[in-house]
């Protein structure tokens, strides 16, 4: 579910309405997986849609969809900038490693990327 919340936050800040179209072409997965997706959302409160119409974040669902991304970026920064991983191979693994990340590893990980930059 998160990666559909991150896609639509992603579709969303570019200015575009989104649509059930929109998030299966993003995501590369089908609509009817979309749909699913999107009604067990809609049923968790973290977004808004009305049959056939636009899909919007509630402001629960930009704040969750934001703190992914926020993971997903923080950690793909890392596997490239410090281990050296390639872009192709370190975006999938990001994408992998941001769904099961402890809070605590993912805190150590914000705190030596910021102790990074002040060097």
């Amino acid at each position: 579910m998160e990666d559909y919340l991150e896609a639509i936050y992603i579709l969303q800040q570019s200015c575009r309405e989104t649509r059930l179209t929109d998030i299966a072409e993003f995501l590369g997965v089908s609509k009817p997986s979309v749909n699913r997706a999107i009604s067990t959302l809609k049923d968790a409160r973290l977004l808004l849609h009305e049959s056939y119409g636009t899909i919007t974040l509630t402001k629960n669902g930009e704040e969750y969809a934001s703190m992914v991304l926020r993971r997903h970026t923080l950690i793909k920064r890392f596997l490239t900038e410090t281990l050296g991983v390639d872009e192709a191979t370190a975006e999938r693994d990001a994408c992998r490693m941001e769904h099961v990340i402890s809070q605590q590893t993912m805190q150590k990980l914000i705190d030596y990327l910021n102790l990074a930059e002040k060097s």
